[in-house]
């Protein structure tokens, strides 16, 4: 596999520095499990040495994407094999979150650029470029819902709304909305929006701020953000979530640990459920799922990145 040489971006460093503070909790191990729909599945996805991964996003096919914090490519794996390539050079600014339109296109949230990108995945071609927040903003996640894609900004108290064309047509970039975080949110510590994801109905949004360890309930229509009621539960750490149905899933990456909760459809109230975790993690950012595995990259925040440090993807049963 290549090795890649790039600095991470102060931005990145801080993220980096800042997740390094928190202190493991006891969680449910679980093995690794076989093969959805019959075909072997890898447990453990080498990544390139140097990557420094941050997000996923994974088609139904079983094609992994990863995003680079170092330089912004986007590596692809075959998750039956292990088997992947570089399919898109980046930027030399990071990859963040990632997500996927049903036309497979790869929405990526740009980090410290403060910008997203809309990449091919099958030519590796940026299909449009958006920039969001300028060089103020730490965009962090992004979530494709059935009319827009939605963008994170750590930094600042907003998301951004990229509008989707019925007939696939992406957007012009001054069309792109800014949207205020309102209602119960307030701007705390250094990091706050990351990560995001649609409700089970898929009226309204999930937001995890990280400075506080809250889940909140977004309207996307006004921003105005409610504390999602999770009978006291509060989530440290919290970093990329997905939803399945009525279950939330979300990564506590210092903790080493993969938080399930079930929400009701309207997402505003939920009970954590079960707490799952891996011997193979080892600080886990991001979860998209195949088949009946989920399957989350390491960044390794805390492990000097160098040249040579080894980087990897890990599944656990869902």
């Amino acid at each position: 596999m290549t090795s890649r040489n790039v600095a991470r971006s102060s931005a990145v460093g801080a993220f980096a520095a800042l997740l390094v503070t928190a202190v493991a909790a006891p969680a449910t191990a679980l093995p690794p499990a076989g093969a959805p729909g019959g075909g072997a599945a890898e447990s453990v996805i080498e990544l390139p040495d140097g990557f420094q991964p941050e997000g996923i996003a994974i088609e139904p096919g079983g094609t992994a994407y990863f995003g680079s914090l170092a330089d912004g490519d986007i590596y692809a794996a075959d998750l039956r094999t292990g088997v992947g390539e570089i399919i898109s050079e980046g930027p030399g600014t990071p990859s963040v979150g990632l997500d996927l339109d049903a036309m497979g296109r790869l929405f990526v949230a740009g980090g410290d650029a403060g910008d997203a990108r809309v990449i091919d995945p099958a030519t590796g071609e940026v299909l449009a470029s958006y920039l969001l927040a300028g060089g103020s903003g730490f965009i962090n996640d992004v979530v494709v819902t059935r009319d827009a894609a939605w963008f994170t900004n750590s930094f600042a108290a907003e998301l951004y709304r990229l509008p989707l064309d019925p007939g696939g047509a992406l957007p012009d970039p001054s069309v792109v909305e800014t949207v205020p975080l309102t209602g119960d949110w307030v701007q705390q510590g250094f990091f706050n929006a990351n990560g995001i994801v649609a409700t089970p109905d898929g009226a309204a949004l999930l937001v995890i701020q990280s400075s506080t360890a809250t889940l909140y309930h977004v309207d996307p229509a006004t921003g105005e953000a409610t504390a999602v009621d999770l009978g006291g539960t509060t989530l440290p750490n919290g970093d990329g979530m997905l939803v399945i149905g009525r279950t939330l899933y979300v990564v506590q990456n210092q903790l080493n640990q993969v938080a399930e909760i079930r929400l009701d459809p309207s997402g505003t109230t939920g009970e954590l459920v079960d707490t799952h975790t891996s011997p193979e993690f080892d600080v886990p950012t991001t979860v998209d799922r195949f088949g009946n595995g989920l399957y989350l990259p390491n960044a390794r925040f805390g492990t000097p990145p160098t040249p040579d440090t080894g980087y990897s993807a890990v599944r656990i049963d869902r």
